[in-house]
Parts: structure tokens; sequence; C-alpha cells
């Protein structure tokens, strides 16, 4: 093979730490110096082998010193059973006289490389076993063994019948196993003492490695036969304590969790407290030990010389060793090995030398050959010409076939974690069988008689415990976790193991991120990519395990049917791939794929549910709690319906709440179980109290995104007592604890506020608040062992009263908002802040609307005459109060949108307090007064800070327009009333007219009418019914006014101008033909009025033409006016079943009546004067052709137009077609210059 340039290296590099003569190999260079692979070529076929060296107790090797020939063996060294420098305290151990390995030997390895355990190794066991398990084609003697599978792992350890059954005679345990073995297997069992040779080539091996530490070759004096005798007796009596077995299920000390037991000398199981940390446990952090270092009772200690990873082709075993090693050869490693001279080296002592040196990494081989304990020569041989010596020959190969059949055999067939499997070969027999004890011990009275069930759940849990602590552990693995721990529970009794079973429940639900909300349904989910790291114990077993059909539970009488598999010929396991693994090394297991966050959060709930029994079931029955406390008050359920629910009652329920977040800063606890703070108890229901509080909430989350607000709030309950309650038992307060109480408050207050918006369902809702599951039920009951759970209870109360909701509502943001400000939490976490703030800003804004509506409500059922009423105010106080708060909110967090909206709130607020103060008395003594002036004058204050807020109209286009509507109707409203209702008691009508004049062109302004948007027609009608008011005030100063002609002749322009502006602007509606009719029938009395104060007939002429041509405009109108008329008709014609409804409001009859009659009376009254004056004007000048076609035309018109209006029973339809025919022809004669006949 070549030479090597360091082999094994169990001594520990220079600087290592040792502490009670252990020494740990650091993996880094434990993988680079100490570990060498072994590539041995044999026949053109290479088996690949590899050790590392992960920990050894042993002292630096010293080379073997060379017996001389003719040494007696028979006789002891000097040093003999004495300890060494040389040897270190486990010299006895090193030199192989306590060779049998204890029951448990592998779940001490497995407890102290637990990293290993369940993911990267597939074997621990002690080499012992693995060379028993690789000789068995070639042995005949028996197998049996003990199989524990955790994760991908399995557990190997020797089960010793002739012990067990020993112990069962001596303490009736295992009696069971007993009567199985003696009625399918041997049935005159009977304990098989071994022979003095036994005992003789054991003491001669002690002598012969003594002398060979030694190097001097004294010899003491050939003891006395009762000497020899003696130490037989001793190393028998070593021997077998060495395989002592406990009782059945025996918890040590160190976890015994009765609480009338002595802990004297061990430390408490806190695995609660530090698995509760585990997002913020170091790496290197390890879990509190669930045995003490010097408890070694049940054989869980790891006793071996070194343990060492050795993979032995794909096969990755953790092994430990005791196997001497000494240097002094061509090698820095041999191991030694004494021969009797007359018995040649057979097989199965090949493979033992074979093994031993491949696992060890040791290159060389030292044979010291002896005839009746006379030394003869020392041979030497390298490890890889083992397999070729005379008389021992195998093939390398064949060992490896067998290594992984057999494995692949115990994979497929131990699939159950938590099950202890034994593998059986008799004595001479080819057939080996599996197992599986722990169903068989189901079967008897007691199913924990199995004395494997402690050590294998505790391995389950920290193994477990182990993978949730690594901060590098992806989700991929939690399938497997979670497999763990659910079958450590399932192996533990509830009664005896509280703490144990409470932690692992905490951990399973700690699998479940409630924080991450949906995530699961993604069919990517990385839960799911783990199929190939652990299984499913509910997975369905297949009948036939291997696709060859080489091992079944066939049914042939021959075989046992309490077998789980068979190897028919142990002949078989040579055959290559003949039992290849249908689970491929890894089994599946996944990760449960929870459908919605209301499965998983009940999942979560389930696991919390089990802890918390755990726990109550453990601290003293209420019989023995402490006397009540005669200075603390009992609280009691009972609530005076008059505060109940009432904002003054709550004021007083938050302070108090305020006054007991304010104690609990200062670390006050109080609990009614008589807990015992620190107690492991303690630290878990507080992990497990607020686990369930998260996982309400989530829930209540859930329900609120569906609308479901009676269950929303029924969870959010149950989430706020749960954290009440965690309130009441903590001793130090997290700020993350507050955080979360504090985002379940936003959520209360948002279902509370969606409530008051919803009370259409409110039955419904009340409906799903009532009901409760059981599980609800009893996590409730667990809470109330500890508190009263009412510190919320104003918070989670379904109240039928729309103000009380809002308040409650209200109570919980600012509930939330003072948690922050006194924890300086704010800082910490912006973003919930901003969101408290908005949500307070918007809960105050809804009140405000609450009680201005209310105060509407009051104002509109009360009688003109009388003055604003003491309710009213009250109510204009509080809303203004809410909107100014609101504000503030908004304002706190630059959020000038919808502060610009609570401004605008305000604005409307105070139009409403103005249209309260309007004047008493009849409409005749009617005046608007000053205090409508004042708020009036105050809303138009509170708009433009809304404008200013929001700065420009890029901000939020449809926030500014409807702030600029808002503030256009409030000076229009005002210019309106001051115009309609003259405050002339208190003002001159000039300052009144400039006043009125001043608001209507400022609500021109803020009236957009050029912007495309919905309000355009709204805006064009308000901008037109200005002009025309503007227009009708300018006619009327005209009409009152004498004397100065330069006013009148301002006032006469202004008016000429605004009813221009006004018809244009409705000409461009269709909606409001009314309107634009009224406007012209102003323009034509306008004109008449001038015409009254002209003196010639020309001026008057003119006036007239002037006159008769806004007449012919008013064909526009009356077409509107006959389209909708005519829409009216037909509407009940084609659907009589729907009434006549149009988005456009339906045209007053009775208006276009009335304005009808005025136009007719108009045309006849302009026609005539027309006719009039061109008649006298004709006579006193010349002929005028043009004035001759113009008088025809008028005639011709107006005898028509007699003829029409003498019919008196014409209908409306009728006289507007009329007008509308004559005003046709008034165009055509205009431009013509002729006339026509009408027909």
């Amino acid at each position: 093979m070549g030479d090597t340039k360091e082999v094994g290296a169990e001594a520990p590099p220079a600087g290592a730490d040792v502490r009670g003569n252990l020494s740990l190999l650091p993996q880094g260079e434990s993988e680079e110096h100490s570990a060498q692979r072994t590539a041995l070529f044999l026949g053109g076929s290479e088996v690949k082998s590899r050790a590392v060296v992960k920990y050894s107790s042993a002292p630096p090797r010293t080379a073997f010193a060379r017996l001389e020939e003719k040494t007696d063996l028979k006789l002891p060294p000097a040093n003999w059973l004495r300890e060494s420098a040389k040897l270190g305290p486990a010299g006895t151990t090193i030199l192989g006289n306590s060779k049998k390995s204890k029951p448990f030997s592998s779940f001490g390895m497995a407890y102290d490389f637990i990293d290993s355990v369940g993911n990267d190794v597939d074997v621990v066991s002690d080499s012992e076993n693995i060379k028993k398990l690789l000789k068995i084609p070639y042995s005949k003697s028996h197998v049996s063994m003990a199989v524990h599978r955790i994760g991908r792992t399995l557990l190997l350890d020797e089960l010793d019948i002739q012990e067990l059954f020993m112990r069962s005679s001596q303490t009736g345990d295992w009696t069971w196993l007993k009567e199985f073995y003696q009625r399918l297997i041997d049935q005159k069992w009977q304990r098989k003492k071994k022979s003095k040779e036994h005992w003789y080539q054991k003491a001669i091996l002690s002598k012969f490695l003594y002398y060979s530490i030694n190097g001097d070759g004294a010899a003491q004096p050939v003891p006395s036969a009762a000497e020899q005798q003696d130490s037989s007796s001793s190393n028998q009596t070593n021997d077998s304590e060495g395989a002592s077995w406990p009782a059945p299920f025996e918890m040590p000390s160190s976890v015994s969790e009765d609480p009338s037991a002595s802990n004297q000398g061990s430390e408490p199981l806190e695995p609660s407290y530090i698995v509760g940390h585990v997002a913020s446990a170091p790496k290197e952090q390890n879990l509190t030990p669930l045995f003490n270092d010097g408890e070694n009772g049940q054989g869980l200690k790891n006793d071996f010389v070194r343990n060492i990873l050795w993979t032995f082709e794909d096969i990755h075993m953790l092994v430990g060793s005791n196997m001497p090693i000494f240097g002094g050869g061509r090698y820095p490693a041999v191991s030694l090995r004494l021969r009797d001279n007359n018995k040649p080296i057979n097989v199965l002592t090949g493979i033992d030398y074979w093994l031993d040196n491949l696992i060890c990494n040791v290159p060389e081989l030292v044979m010291c050959f002896h005839v009746n304990g006379i030394v003869q020569k020392y041979e030497m041989i390298k490890t890889e010409e083992i397999p070729n010596l005379e008389n021992s020959n195998f093939s390398t190969k064949v060992i490896k076939d067998i290594a992984q059949n057999i494995l692949s055999f115990l994979k497929s067939n131990c699939t159950k974690e938590g099950h202890t499997y034994w593998l059986f070969k008799a004595s001479g027999s080819d057939i080996v069988k599996l197992y599986d004890l722990t169903t068989l011990c189901e079967e008897t009275e007691d199913k924990y008689q199995n004395p494997f069930t402690m050590p294998v759940a505790i391995l389950l849990y920290k193994v477990a415990c182990n993978m949730m602590m690594k901060k590098n552990q992806n989700k991929k693995y939690y399938g497997t976790i979670r497999t763990l721990l659910l079958n450590c529970v399932k192996l533990l009794d509830k009664g005896r193991h509280p703490q144990i079973i409470a932690s692992a429940n905490y951990m399973l639900s700690e699998l479940f991120q409630l924080d991450e909300p949906k995530k699961e349904e993604s069919s990517e989910s990385p839960l799911n990519e783990n199929s190939d790291e652990s299984y499913s114990e509910e997975e369905e077993e297949m009948a036939d395990s291997d696709e060859n059909g080489s091992y079944s539970t066939s049914s042939d009488p021959s075989d046992d049917n309490k077998a789980v598999a068979i190897i028919k010929s142990v002949g078989e396991l040579s055959v290559p791939e003949k039992y290849k693994s249908i689970h491929q090394i890894r089994p599946s297991c996944a990760f449960p794929v929870c459908h919605d966050t209301e499965e998983r959060c009940r999942l979560v709930l389930s696991y919390v549910l089990e802890g918390l029994k755990s726990v109550d079931s453990s601290i003293k029955k209420e019989s023995d709690l402490p006397a009540a406390d005669p200075n603390t008050p009992i609280p009691l359920k009972y609530e005076d319906e008059s505060s109940r629910g009432a904002p003054e009652g709550l004021e007083k329920q938050m302070a108090l709440f305020l006054d007991k977040m304010g104690s609990l800063q200062k670390g006050n606890y109080s609990s009614q179980s008589g807990m015992i703070p620190g107690s492991w108890q303690h630290k878990m229901k507080l992990q497990l109290i607020l686990k369930s509080s998260k996982a309400y909430y989530v829930l209540s989350d859930a329900a609120m995104s569906l609308q479901k607000y009676g269950r929303a709030l029924r969870y959010i309950k149950l989430a706020l007592q749960s954290h009440d309650t965690y309130c009441c038992l903590c001793t130090n307060m997290l700020s993350e604890v507050l955080l979360f109480l504090s985002q379940y408050l936003t959520l209360c207050g948002d279902i509370q506020l969606m409530l008051a918006q919803n009370a259409n369902n409110r039955a419904a809702h009340l409906e799903e608040f009532n009901y409760q599951t059981k599980e609800d039920q009893e996590i409730l009951h667990s809470l109330h062992r500890e508190s009263s759970c009412q510190g919320f209870a104003w918070a989670t109360d379904l109240s039928t009263d729309l103000e009380s909701q809002l308040s409650v509502s209200c109570k919980c943001y600012e509930a939330a908002n003072e948690i922050l400000q006194f924890s300086d939490l704010k800082s910490q976490n912006p973003e919930h802040y901003v969101q408290v703030l908005k949500r307070m800003g918007n809960i105050r804004n809804e009140i405000g609307v609450f009680y201005m509506n209310q105060a509407a409500a009051l104002q509109s059922e009360r009688v003109v005459s009388r003055s604003v009423s003491a309710a009213e105010q009250q109510l204009w106080k509080k809303s203004f109060s809410c909107f100014e708060k609101g504000i503030h909110n908004f304002e706190s967090i630059d959020d000038a949108t919808n502060a610009a909206l609570l401004l605008c709130n305000t604005g409307r607020l105070m139009r409403i307090c103005a249209q309260a103060h309007c004047g008493a008395g009849d409409g005749f003594k009617r005046e608007f007064s000053p205090e409508e002036g004042l708020y009036y004058n105050k809303a138009v204050d509170y708009y433009l800070k809304a404008l200013r807020s929001l700065g420009t109209r890029e901000i939020h286009p449809a926030v500014w327009d409807s702030v600029n509507w808002e503030l256009s109707t409030t000076y229009f409203t005002m210019a309106t009333l001051q115009q309609d209702f003259a405050p002339l008691s208190r003002k001159a009508q000039e300052q009144i007219e400039k006043e009125v004049s001043e608001a209507m062109m400022k609500s021109l302004k803020y009236c957009d009418i050029d912007s495309v948007t919905a309000r355009q027609p709204l805006c064009q009608y308000r901008a037109a019914t200005i002009h025309h008011r503007l227009a009708s005030m300018y006619h009327s100063c005209l009409r009152n006014q004498v004397g100065d002609e330069h006013l009148r002749k301002q006032h006469r322009m202004l008016a000429d101008l605004h009813y221009s502006k006004a018809v244009k602007l409705f000409q461009l509606l269709k909606d409001a033909p009314c309107e634009l009719l009224r406007v012209q029938l102003e323009r034509v009395a306008f004109a008449e009025f001038q015409m009254t104060s002209q003196n010639s007939n020309v001026g008057k002429l003119k006036t007239l033409s002037g006159a008769l041509d806004i007449m012919v405009r008013t064909k526009h109108a009356f077409q509107l006016i006959k389209k909708e008329l005519v829409e009216e008709l037909d509407q009940p014609k084609s659907d009589e079943t729907v009434p006549a409804t149009d988005s456009s409001p339906s045209l007053n009859r009775e208006e276009v009546i009335k304005l009808l009659s005025i136009f007719e009376s108009r045309l006849s009254f302009l026609l005539l004067q027309s006719i009039k004056l061109l008649s006298s004007t004709k006579k006193k000048t010349s002929s005028n052709i043009e004035e001759d076609v113009v008088l025809k035309t008028n005639k011709h018109i107006y005898s028509q137009f007699l003829r029409a209006t003498a019919n008196k029973s014409a209908t409306l339809l009728e006289r507007i077609d009329v007008v509308i025919y004559l005003m046709e022809q008034f165009m055509r004669g205009g431009s013509g210059g002729g006339s026509s006949a009408v027909q």
C-alpha cells in the first residue's frame, strides 16, 4: 500500500484542551491530519475505507516492547492491572480487559455526537457489533442485537439474551420476551457458562499486553490457584457488570420530574427555556444535558476509548472502539495480537483483524506467537495483506457486499422510529430473523417494560432539539424534526415525563411559521423538499420490502409469523445488491401541507394544548394550592350595565389597563396556580401561552380578511386573554411581547370598526362570536388556572350600539399607541407606529362624522323658529374634538391627503353649524345672520387649510378636486343666502351687493369647468347659475338705482356680460333647458327695461330687434324641452312595468307652462311694438325696402301667433311646436327677406 504519513492519531494535537483525560480532536485537525484514506487494491477490485477519529481518551502512543523468546506469559508482569502514566486512567479498557460492550453503548455515542445522528450517519454501534454482523455468513455463532432507528440512522446494540433472562429470573422483568423466546426459538433454554479455557485465554492476553508496555520483562511470582480463581471470578463479575441492565423505563435522578423527588447534585432540565429561544441561540449553544456526565447507571455514558467516523464504501458509521494501538513498527501505529502457534488463523480471525485495523486506520498488524504461554516469535503483516493470509483467505469485495446487504435489509424493515427491533440468528442456524419487540411488548399488560424506551425517546428529543437549534438549518428538515418529536411523545408516559412532552409539543408548534401566512400554499414550498430526509410512520408499509423478493413475511408454516422479516439463508448476504433497499438509504417524510391559515393555526393550537396539559398536570393539585390572599380582591364577572360599553366606563378601564401595563414594566408577578417563577413549568407555560396568542391572532387576521367579523372578534378575544395571562405570569416583559400586544389591539380596533360598519349582519356575527370549539375551551381553562383573563374584556365585547363600537375601536388604537409610546417601540417599529396613527386618525374621523350626522338629524327634526339646542351644541363639540385629534394624528406622520380630508369634514361641520343658526321667524323676516357668516367663514378657512395641506393637485387629484368643489359650494351658499336673505337691517344695499359679488367670484374661482371629470357638468351648471345670479343682481340694481350715470352704465355692462356667459354655459348642458329659457327671458326683460329709457324710434327699433333676436335663440331650449316631453310620453308605452325614472332630473311641467306663458306674452308684446314702430316710421319717412320686409314678416308671424294662441284647448306639446315653428319662420324671414303662409 505504500508508506503513509500519519495514521490513527489518537494523541491530541499540541495545545488541545484535555478535560477529564478525554481528548477532543478539533474537527478541522482531525479531518486534515488524523484521517487518512485507506485504499486497498486486491485482485483488481478496490474497497474504499476512510476513518476519522472524532474523539479519543487514549494517552500518546508508546512503542510496544518486543518480548524475548521463551518469555512465560503465564507469569504476571510487575505492572499487571496497575495504573500507569503511559496508560492513563482508562488503562484496563485500552488493553481490552473489559471487552464486552454495554447494552446502551450506541446511545452514549449518539448523545455525544448528536449532530451526526438522524442525518449524516447510517449506523452507530460498537465495532464488535459491526464485526459480528459482517461475519454472519462465515460464522455459526448466534447473533442477537437491538436495532433502533433515528431518522436515517440505525443504532445497533448487543442484546444479551443470557443476561436478560438471568435478570428476568431475579426480578420478573422481560418475562414476556423470555416466554416468546422459549416458545418460538429455544424451548429448553438454560444459562450457558463460559469455559475455563475462555478465562485462561483472557488472562494470558491481558498479561501479554501489560508486558508489551512495560518493556523490562520483570515478572511477579505466579499467583496461587486460589488467587487465580479470585482473579477469574473478579473478571467474570466485571464482565457481567459491564452489561448490567437497568430497570424498565427507569429515570435517572437528573431528569426525575416528580416534585417530591430528590434533586441533589443534579441541575434541573430546562429544554423548554432553551428551545423557546431557538431563534436567538448561538450556533455553538448546546442543550442542557438530559443526563449528568457522571450518570452511567443505565449505561448511557460513552465509555469507548475512541469514537471513529468510519466510511466503508458508501456506508457512514460512527463506531466505538477499545482496540489497543501501539507505536514502534514500520508505521506510527500498529495493533498487537497474541496467537497460539498450534492453532492456524482462520477466516473469522482474519476478518476480525482486518476490520479492526480498517476501523482504527491502523496500517500494520504485529502478531506474537506462543506455545502454552511461552513466546516463540513475532510477525509483522500489512493490513492490506491480511485477506490473503494462508488459511484465512477472504474477499474484501464480498465483505463490502455483506455490509451493504445487511444495511439495506435493516433500513428497509426497521421503519418505525421509537420501536425496538431484535435481529436474531440462532447458533448453528442459517436463518436470520428480525422482530419488532415494541409491538410484542405492547401486547403485554405494561407497554413500558421495554428498557430501551426511555433512551430512545431522549435521543429522539435531543436530535430534534439539535436540528432546531441550528441557525443554518433549512425548512426542508422540518418534516424530519416533526417525525422525531411525534415519535418521542408517543413513547413517553404523560404522567412520568410531563417536561419532555411539554417541550416536544412546544417545538412541534414552533415548526409552523405563523408569521408567514399563505406561503405554504405554493407548490414550490421548501417544506416539501425533504422527501428523502426522513420518513413518516403513517406511510403504508409494503408487504414485500425487497424488489427481488428475497425476504418477506412468507406464509410458509416453517417461517416465524411474528418476525417482521427473515433472511432465509446467510449465504444470500454475499450476493451483490441482493437486498437493495427500496428506501434508497434515505426514506421519505413530508411536512404536512396546510391548505389554509386556519388549518395551520389549528395544528399549532393542538400542540400548544397538549403542552399546556403536560405543564398543568405536573403542578400541584388544586387542593394543595395556597389559600387566597385576603388583601387581593376576587375578580367578579358581573359588570354594571350602565358602565358596560359606555365611553366613560371605557375611560376607567383604559386607565386601569395602562396602570397594569406600567406595573408590568416593574416586574409584578401573580399566579393563581402556585407556579414558582423560574421553574420549568413557569418558563414552558409562558412560551406556550405566547404561542397560543400568536396563533389566535393569525386566525383572527385570516377571519378578518374573509369578512367573518364575529369569528375574528372571538379569536382576537382569545389572543388577548392568552396575552393577559402571559402578563400575569411574566416577571420580565420583553419589548417583543409588548409589540405583539400593540398589534393585537390594533387588529381588535379594526374588527370593532368593521362590525360597526356592517350592522346588517349583526345576528350572524353574534352567532360566530359565541361559538367555541372544545380545544379553545380547554386552552381557556388552562389560562384561567393562572389569571381571570379579564384584562382586555373592555376591548372584545360585541356591542349592539354603534357609538359604543366606534368608541371601543378608538380605545383599542389609543391603547396600542400608548404601548408604543411608553415602551419606546415606535422608533424600533416605525411602520407599525405609522399604521396605528393612521387608524387612530381614521377612527376619529368616523366618530366625528357619526356625531356630525347625529347633529344634522337633530337639526332636521327641529322646528325652524326654535333656537339651537344644547344637545346639538354638545354633538358639535364632540365631532369637532374628534376631527381635531384625527388631523393631529395624520399631520404627525405627514399624511397630507388624509389630513386634508379631515379638514374638509371639519369644514362641513362648520357649514352644518351655520345652517343651524338660520334666523328665527317667518320667511318674510328672514335675514342672513352674523352667526351664519361666522361659521361659513370658518368653513372657508378649513377648506383653504386642506388645500394648503395638499399643496398641489398632483399629490391627489381626486381629493384636490373635492376640496375645491366644497370650497366653491361654501362661497356660493354664503353668497346665495346673502342675496336671497339680505341683512338689510345691518348693512347697506351696496355693501351687501359687493360682498355677494366677491363671494360669487370666489366661488367661480374654485369651480373648475375646464377639467374633464365626472363633476364637470355640475361645475358648468354652478358657473352658469353664478353668472345668472350676478346678472340678475346687476339688473335689479339698474332698475332700482337713480343718479350716478357712470355706475348705471357699469351695471348695465356687467349685467349684459354675465347674462351672455350664463347663456353660453347653459347651452353646453342638455338637462337645463328651463334655466336657459329663464335666462333668455330675463335678457328680454332687460332689453325692454332699456327700451323704456329710450326716446328715439330708431333706438327703440334697434333694442326691439335685439330682443326678438334673443327670442329666436330660445328655439334650442324649446327643442330640449320638447325632446324630454316626448320621451316622457313614449316611456310608459314601451315598458309599462318600468317606472319613468332617469338619471337626469325629470322636467318640471308647471315651470315649463309658466315660462311658456311668459314667453308667449313677451313675444306678442315685442311683435306688436315692432309693428307699431315700423308702421309709424314708414309714414314719417320714405320707404325702406328692408324695413318693409321686416314689417311684413312680423305682421305675418304675429297674425299666425294670434290664431295659434286663440286655441285654448291646445296641449303643452302643441304650444311648444307652434313656438318652434314661429322661431323657424323668424329665422327664414330674416335671412330670405320674404315670408310664406302658415299652413
